[in-house]
């Protein structure tokens, strides 16, 4: 389990929940734009959910979600919970998280250019990893079960 959040990552994260509601969809569209150059990751997205904006208007309100809760965790178990499940019924494996972590912050920095600091991405990672490695985690636990005869 990763250590907990610094407080100096977690002010920073909620004081970028503003611009994330303002901004967040451009930034998920974005990231897409740079995930997808990877086709084996775009094979496992429902292109029609892209095309329609469902999927990053999804993933930006997770993100901004995220931003608010923060420092209260607890708040997001039913949200993770069905991540989670989503992940596992596509194919989601620990070694996707990267290349997503490789996509998603530079798209915010295209998108909110100087606002989107080397601190304000530093946090972002460090909360973005923070996440990841819960998902990944309780992805395995369940990658298990099913696995279990």
């Amino acid at each position: 389990m990763a250590a907990p959040l610094s407080e100096t990552t977690i002010a920073t994260i909620k004081a970028t929940a503003p611009a994330l509601q303002e901004h967040g969809v451009t930034i998920t569209t974005r990231m897409y734009e740079r995930l997808f150059q990877n086709e084996g990751v775009r094979a496992m997205f429902d292109q029609a959910a892209q095309e329609s904006g469902e999927q990053p208007r999804r993933l930006a309100a997770a993100i901004l979600g995220y931003a608010q809760n923060v420092d209260k965790l607890q708040n997001l178990t039913g949200a993770v919970a069905r991540m989670v499940q989503r992940h596992v019924d596509t194919g989601v494996r620990a070694e996707h998280y990267p290349l997503v972590a490789e996509a998603l912050l530079p798209a915010i920095r295209d998108v909110l250019g100087e606002a989107a600091s080397d601190e304000v991405l530093a946090a972002w990672s460090e909360a973005y990893w923070f996440l990841a490695d819960i998902l990944i985690g309780k992805e395995a636990e369940l990658y298990a079960e099913q696995a279990a005869p």
